[in-house]
């Protein structure tokens, strides 16, 4: 009988925020045909330490992996690992994912993690399981491990096409069906990831910190054979696409729009305004065919001195014309921004107020996400050219400025203001008062501009907190907005913030 591995996604989210863990598919894949696997998705079963615990009970149990990512799917992490490791000692433990991936020092640094897979996993995790538990995992490329109580972070690992790997499993998970949920897309919206990376290296984002600048797009033939297996198999309507970057190039996205096209599923995807900007009068005409509902675009600034500052690579005139496009061709744009940078936090949220009421003109049922500006590690580019052969950890010196130090532990990083910092909801060098200037703008925002995607909300109410916010938005005056936090007791309004498809 062979051994079991337990792939853990430790709860995150809400249940009508619940998707396809398309990392632990992509995991089970890999090991498909070579090991025995369980897949314990904290969001939809309902006692994951029981489950894991009988797991453990019951049969021979290679290893435990473990998807981190930053924020609140930290403190999950820990409660699962320590209870394995208290449970079953002798049963090793890893943690792949974001979180390990950008902080690895703090992640190893825990008595029940054994090894954490930085990057790519499928193939550090094939290596480390065929080690085990003899072994040594010294020649595994992409592993942090410890060493007589030292770190070793081996060599990075190259990563691979997605087209290098099976298929996702999606039988392997005990119900499909819990994961094909209603959104703004349609009754049944499923996810997808057509490729990995991004080639642009944005200072704020953790994408530049896992792949540093790599990209790999799916082939459109593997592309095809996911769409026709979640319609025709389990009866998906709208697709959201996870991608990190979904029009890498014009020249890349047109043979994947016509997929699309073919298929006819509404769908969602990452994007951003250079690439949209300057995509031709056909290929427009092409994603309007393609049934594109919605685009999240990172719009971020609303001056181009501070997308330089942010290696953006964009400009604003782009994000005007995104806006026009997008409202030519029926696509809704969500547009990002970052706020309240450590140069000049104030001055630039008042800009980008005033940025984001020229879009609304242009596009009024374009959406608006509002985060704080929050730096992530970056890996140093001369360790980089000196030698391509090291561990090319992701470094993050001080948390803006002048600090403070990131947490050593995972417990560390449980901790409030660390969650409200590697999530944009916060940052140690803004005043209260900008905060709550923020909250008081985007309660305005939101009430004046009720989202296309609320659809549970009446038309009446939407209606009349419209109009409430309206003139709070014209003249500029969203302090204190006590009528609409009134109002809001009896009419719920969804908030793209916080829950976006």
């Amino acid at each position: 009988m062979r051994r079991r591995v337990i792939l853990v996604n430790p709860k995150m989210c809400s249940p009508r925020a619940v998707r396809f863990p398309l990392s632990l598919l992509a995991l089970g894949a890999a090991l498909e045909e070579r090991w025995e696997f369980e897949i314990i998705d904290g969001n939809v079963v309902p006692n994951p330490l029981s489950e894991i615990q009988s797991l453990l009970d019951q049969s021979d149990v290679a290893l435990v992996a473990v998807t981190v990512m930053p924020g609140p799917q930290v403190a999950p992490a820990i409660e699962i690992s320590s209870m394995v490791r208290e449970h079953a000692p002798e049963v090793p433990i890893a943690w792949g994912g974001f979180f390990p991936t950008l902080y690895p020092d703090s992640a190893i640094n825990a008595p029940y993690v054994d090894f954490v897979i930085r990057g790519q996993g499928e193939e550090t995790l094939l290596e480390l399981l065929d080690r085990l538990p003899g072994a040594g995992p010294a020649e595994i490329r992409g592993l942090t491990w410890k060493l007589n109580g030292q770190i070793v972070h081996n060599p990075d690992r190259p990563f691979r096409s997605p087209d290098a790997y099976p298929p996702y499993p999606y039988d392997r998970l005990r119900d499909v069906e819990q994961y094909l949920r209603p959104s703004f897309l349609g009754s049944r919206t499923a996810v997808h990831q057509a490729a990995i990376g991004c080639r642009y290296r944005c200072t704020f984002c953790g994408v530049v910190s896992m792949f540093n600048g790599h990209t790999d797009l799916q082939g459109t033939d593997r592309l095809a054979a996911a769409l026709t297996t979640l319609r025709d198999k389990y009866g998906a309507n709208a697709v959201q696409y996870y991608d990190h970057n979904f029009f890498d190039r014009e020249e890349t996205s047109v043979e994947i729009l016509e997929v699309l096209a073919h298929f006819q599923l509404p769908w969602w995807c990452y994007a951003r305004t250079d690439t949209l900007a300057n995509f031709s009068t056909k290929t427009w005409n092409l994603i309007e065919k393609s049934s594109l509902k919605m685009t999240y675009v990172g719009a971020e600034a609303a001056s181009d001195s501070v997308l330089k500052s942010m290696k953006k690579g964009t400009k604003v005139e782009h994000t005007f014309e995104v806006a026009r496009r997008c409202r030519a061709h029926g696509v809704i744009p969500e547009f990002s921004f970052v706020l309240g940078g450590p140069e000049d936090p104030e001055g630039e949220i008042e800009k980008t107020f005033e940025f984001i009421k020229k879009l609304k003109a242009i596009h009024p049922t374009c959406e608006v996400i509002l985060y704080f500006y929050s730096p992530t590690p970056q890996r140093e580019p001369a360790w980089t050219e000196r030698d391509r052969s090291s561990a090319r950890i992701p470094v993050l010196r001080t948390y803006g400025p002048e600090g403070p130090a990131l947490p050593t532990t995972p417990e560390e990083w449980t901790q409030a203001q660390w969650i409200d910092y590697v999530c944009h909801q916060d940052a140690p060098w803004l005043t209260p008062a900008i905060r709550q200037r923020v909250k008081d703008f985007s309660k305005v925002l939101y009430c004046r501009f009720p989202t296309v995607q609320d659809y549970t909300t009446p038309r009446w109410g939407k209606t009349l907190i419209r109009r409430l916010a309206g003139w709070r938005y014209a003249t500029c005056r969203y302090g204190k907005p006590w009528e609409l936090d009134l109002a809001r007791r009896f009419i719920r309004l969804r908030e793209p913030q916080r829950e976006s498809i």
